[in-house]
Order: structure tokens, then C-alpha cells, then sequence
């Protein structure tokens, strides 16, 4: 099969233990790139956490593409157009962040190169902050200074807590959002219908490619719908045992170049 696309989570998948790309997986990439291979990062994270990792592969000189918020924004890292953007109604931004107040979890969203922080001190919003390279600001009243559109709220705590926690935030927030944890320790609020498989299908749509034509490879439950959804869906070694059942392939781990090796596998032999 001519694959024409690679989707790559990045956290687990594209990245190591260290958050960084293995230099085999590096130059992999590179190659495929340079034979017409269209790439696209795919992650949980913020835009402006992707772009330092989009640099490192010349995307933007390849004409790949960043999707950013689980799906909630898709940009074309060549001409930096927005493909396709989703954001939760401004209305739902109160009623969110009194959910958080009232479970008792710390809750973050975003604002361009910053988080917004109900709790700067929380281990995970500094984790959070981290990750992406944002700096963290806590504003005097959150509920009355978040009144814009955001692509998505992130609630955290320890990963037991907040197991007793998603539900009850599903069932206040209903059936017009979509309410998951993307880790033990995250939990994501997103308007409904945001995974990264059904923005994918449209950035498909855009360059006139079908889904045979697409790899996806990942290890979390996020990365579940797109490895569902490809014409080749790679879990990593290290990815939850759902996303292995569902892969019709399974490449070594994040830490053993498992990204580069599907490269050379499928795209460069």
C-alpha cells in the first residue's frame, strides 16, 4: 500500500521517557518526509507545546501539519492556516470551572503561550507547563476571567481521586461534551465529537486522501478512534492494552524507536 500520511502521537509514542526523538526515529522521519510523505502530529497538547517538536522535523518545510487539543484545532504548519478549529461554548466556561471547585480537583485551560491555572503550585499544572513550555498565570477570579472560547478544560489530581470524579462531571455536562481522561492524573473537557479520528477525516477530505492512505501510531486511550480509523493503526509496545487490541500492527516501544522503525517498514523499504 502507498501510505501518503503518518499520524504521530507524540507523548509515548513519537517521543521518549525523556520527551525527546531518538535520533534513528529523527532521521527516519526526515527520509520519508522527503520521498512525499505528509506528517502530522497528533497530541492532547496545546498548539504552541507542539511547535518545538514540528521544528525538529521540518514539517513546515514538508508541508505537514499540527493537530492540536485531541483534535480540537488542525494547522497547516506551511501556510500556518487553521484546517479546522472547534471550541467549547462560552457559556459552558462557568459551569466547568464551579465543577472543578466543587469536586475539589485543580482545573487548567489556555490562552496562546500561557496556562491558566486555578492552582500554579498543583505538581500536574506544573507538569502541564513543562510539557509544553507555557508559562502558568493565575488570574484573581477564573470563572470571570475565562468569558472567550478555549479548545478544551483540563481537570487533574491523583489518578484515583479523579476516577470518582468523571463521572459525575460526565453526567453534569451532558450528552454536548465529550468528558475522558487522556491520563490517570488529566481529565479532558472538549465540545462532543472532538477525537482525534473525526478531525482527521476532515484534514483527509482537504488533501483529497482517503484513510488506507494513513498510518496512526500512539499508546493512549486518546490515540483509540485514529488507530481504529486508519488504513494502518500501530500501537507502540508501551500503549494500554485497548489500544493494542484494537492496532493492526504493534512496533517496539517508545524508548526502542518504535515510530522509526514503522517508518522504515512501511514507508521507506
Amino acid at each position: 500500500m502507498n501510505y501518503k500520511l503518518l499520524v504521530l502521537d507524540l507523548d509515548g509514542t513519537l517521543t521518549n521517557s525523556k520527551k525527546e526523538i531518538t535520533p534513528f526515529t529523527r532521521e527516519t522521519l526526515l527520509q520519508a518526509q522527503e520521498k512525499g510523505l505528509h506528517l502530522v502530529l497528533a497530541s492532547g497538547r496545546p498548539t504552541y507545546g507542539i511547535v518545538p517538536l514540528a521544528e525538529e522535523l521540518n514539517i513546515k518545510q514538508y508541508g505537514g501539519f499540527i493537530l492540536s487539543f485531541n483534535g480540537g484545532r488542525i494547522i497547516n504548519c506551511k501556510t500556518g492556516e487553521t484546517v479546522f478549529a472547534r471550541s467549547l461554548p462560552v457559556s459552558a466556561n462557568k459551569k466547568i470551572i464551579g465543577l472543578a471547585e466543587e469536586n475539589q480537583v485543580d482545573i487548567v485551560t489556555y490562552e496562546g503561550s500561557r496556562i491558566i491555572a486555578s492552582n500554579p503550585e498543583s505538581p500536574y499544572t506544573k507538569l502541564e507547563s513543562r510539557i509544553n513550555g507555557m508559562e502558568i498565570w493565575k488570574p484573581e477570579n477564573m470563572a470571570e476571567y475565562v468569558n472567550f472560547e478555549v479548545p478544551k478544560f483540563l481537570m487533574m489530581e491523583d489518578g484515583d481521586y479523579l476516577a470518582m470524579v468523571e463521572p459525575k462531571v460526565k453526567a453534569a455536562m451532558g450528552k454536548n461534551f465529550s468528558v475522558y481522561r487522556s491520563d490517570p492524573f488529566f481529565l479532558e473537557i472538549l465540545p462532543k465529537g472532538i477525537d482525534k479520528a473525526q478531525s482527521l477525516e476532515r484534514l483527509l477530505e482537504v488533501l483529497g486522501l482517503t484513510r488506507e492512505q494513513m498510518i496512526a501510531c500512539g499508546d493512549g486511550y486518546n490515540d483509540l478512534t485514529m488507530i481504529k480509523y486508519a488504513g494502518l493503526g500501530v500501537a507502540m509496545e508501551n500503549a494500554v492494552l485497548p489500544v493494542r487490541n484494537a492496532a493492526d500492527y504493534i512496533t517496539a516501544s517508545n524508548n526502542d524507536d518504535g515510530v522509526g522503525l514503522v517508518v522504515e517498514k512501511f514507508m521507506l523499504a
